[in-house]
């Protein structure tokens, strides 16, 4: 069953779902780029606060069948605006990244916007693909969920 994906305004009951995923230490791995310390709940809410009242940020709770199954965010990045999603590790493989991107997009009119994945994440690489972005370049950086350097691709998503 493919479940009624939604995105919706995120609420202050959708953090604690959030939160749980933040620890979980394989989708802490994959991502990569995340917090110094997953497990750091003043940072946590901290991020959060910011997440929820930058006014230029853009952030949705993706809902399967009413459940939380995680969150899409845009925000800027320079003088672009780069997007970044989470889904619960329990949920991946059924689409619902790339659904919840697809959504995201649909409310966002700028373009172009960015992404990126770290080279070794090929299932966020196929997401991003499935939803027009392309490599435009690399980056590397320390990534504290993996703690050490890593590469990663920068991708694009044109007009």
């Amino acid at each position: 069953m493919i479940g009624d994906l939604r995105l919706r305004e995120v609420r202050d009951e959708d953090l604690p779902a959030f939160y749980r995923c933040q620890r979980d230490p394989e989708a802490v791995r994959m991502a990569a780029f995340t917090a110094d310390d997953p497990d750091d709940a003043d940072e946590f809410a901290a991020h959060w606060h910011r997440v929820r009242t930058g006014p230029a940020n853009v952030s949705r709770t993706v809902t399967v069948d009413d459940a939380v199954v995680g969150y899409v965010l845009a925000f800027p990045v320079g003088e672009g605006t780069e997007v970044s999603y989470w889904i619960d590790r329990a949920h991946w493989g059924r689409g619902y990244a790339t659904r919840a991107l697809r959504a995201l997009l649909r409310e966002l009119p700028q373009r172009p916007l960015h992404a990126r994945a770290v080279k070794d994440n090929h299932g966020s690489l196929a997401v991003l693909r499935k939803c027009g972005f392309v490599v435009r370049g690399e980056d590397h950086g320390f990534a504290p969920g993996r703690g050490h350097d890593v590469e990663e691709w920068v991708l694009e998503l044109a007009a």
